[in-house]
């Protein structure tokens, strides 16, 4: 705004209303680590669709499990991952071998190896490892993802269950940034021209950020098709499902005409708040967008005008939300709240260069359990006389 005026005149300027709006975060990039016999190895590299990877690394025959789960991926609506190629299997290769080359290690920027490179990567929303399902391995993923605190690490459960019963399955974990997904699906192999059994976490991967696309993050990514499925390795009725929800497993059903379906969407954590995917992955969203949203208040005076644009920005974001049917509640007032004022920022908490936001969200859960009531209607007795 001009400071002086010399001639006589309208004067005009354009001034900053201090509405900086807030947009979502990605919710739907994908990263996958595996053993492939050619292509880059040792980096993260994006690639963006199927014959990308088909270019870099080839197909099933050089890199397997990896390259069935980077198909699936595409095929059921992801658009970008990052993939990890660790190289040729190695003969006599340990499981502890294995789950150190997959953990790397953090040689600092550009030198990082394993799931290390991944940490660079903000983007990164979705993470699996195809084919690897030893709880060892689980655990890595799962750690990656809850330090890393923006994404969610998506498990293969076992490729055969043994003589193990479907009671004795095992709870892998407990992680509100995991999710578990059984069993192993029957895909079509050009390599071997031939239907061979693969891991389903590319496949959901996939899914999920199809569903992100179609109906938003806070979407249960659950009762939907698994494109490319042709079978499944062990066909669950709901009286055996109903063994392994508890246990935090996510079960792939052939539904019969409605064909091969994702049947759950729970985490594998034990705490009820976060046992659905869909409000974790809803509150990382909010988290995130909140975040990269507020960068602009870092240095800015820390006073009561910054607190009343911190809470008009945010409000502003999480009412769209609302709208759009992410949030629970008639009213924006029942759906969420901001603070963020001289109760969240005293005295001492300005001194020491702090701004406090205080945030409540409302999430929408699924209705994973469907209950209806059926009774008899009884004829009137009057009115049959």
């Amino acid at each position: 705004m001009r400071s002086t005026y010399e001639a006589p005149g309208v004067y005009s300027d354009i001034v900053s209303s201090g509405n900086k709006p807030i947009e979502s975060a990605g919710s739907s990039t994908g990263a996958f680590i595996g053993q492939c016999s050619q292509g880059p190895e040792g980096k993260a590299i994006l690639v963006t669709s199927w014959g990308q990877f088909q270019k870099l690394f080839g197909g099933p025959a050089e890199a397997g499990h990896l390259a069935h789960a980077v198909y699936g991926f595409f095929l059921n609506g992801g658009s970008r991952c990052y993939v990890y190629n660790m190289g040729a299997k190695k003969a006599n290769q340990t499981e502890e071998e294995m789950a150190a080359a997959i953990k790397g290690v953090d040689k600092g920027p550009s030198r990082r190896t394993g799931l290390e490179a991944f940490k660079e990567i903000e983007d990164i929303s979705l993470l699996s490892a195809p084919g690897f399902t030893s709880p060892l391995i689980h655990q890595l993923l799962s750690d990656h993802a809850l330090e890393c605190g923006d994404r969610i690490a998506i498990l293969d459960g076992v490729d055969d269950l043994g003589e193990v019963q479907l009671h004795e399955f095992p709870r892998i974990g407990d992680s509100a940034e995991a999710a578990l997904y059984w069993p192993w699906i029957s895909v079509y192999d050009e390599s071997v021209k031939k239907l061979v059994y693969a891991p389903p976490s590319g496949h959901v991967m996939g899914t999920i950020a199809r569903v992100d696309s179609q109906r938003g993050v806070h979407k249960a990514p659950a009762n939907e098709v698994l494109r490319g499925a042709v079978g499944l390795k062990y066909s669950l009725t709901r009286n055996e499902q109903a063994l392994m929800n508890p246990r935090g497993v996510n079960v792939i059903r052939d539904l019969d005409d409605m064909g091969i379906r994702i049947y759950g969407a729970r985490t594998l954590s034990t705490d009820p708040e976060w046992k659905y995917l869909n409000v974790r992955r809803l509150f990382q969203v909010v988290r995130q967008s909140v975040t990269k949203g507020t960068e602009w208040v870092v240095f800015e005076p820390n006073n009561e005008t910054l607190w009343g644009n911190i809470e008009r920005n945010i409000k502003s974001y999480l009412k769209t939300l609302w709208a759009g049917n992410a949030l629970m509640g008639k009213t924006p007032e029942e759906a969420f709240y901001v603070r963020c004022n001289s109760d969240t920022n005293p005295v001492e908490n300005i001194d020491r260069g702090l701004v406090t936001i205080e945030i409540g969200i409302a999430p929408v859960k699924p209705a994973e359990f469907v209950q209806i009531n059926i009774q008899q209607k009884l004829e009137d007795s009057d009115s049959s006389q």
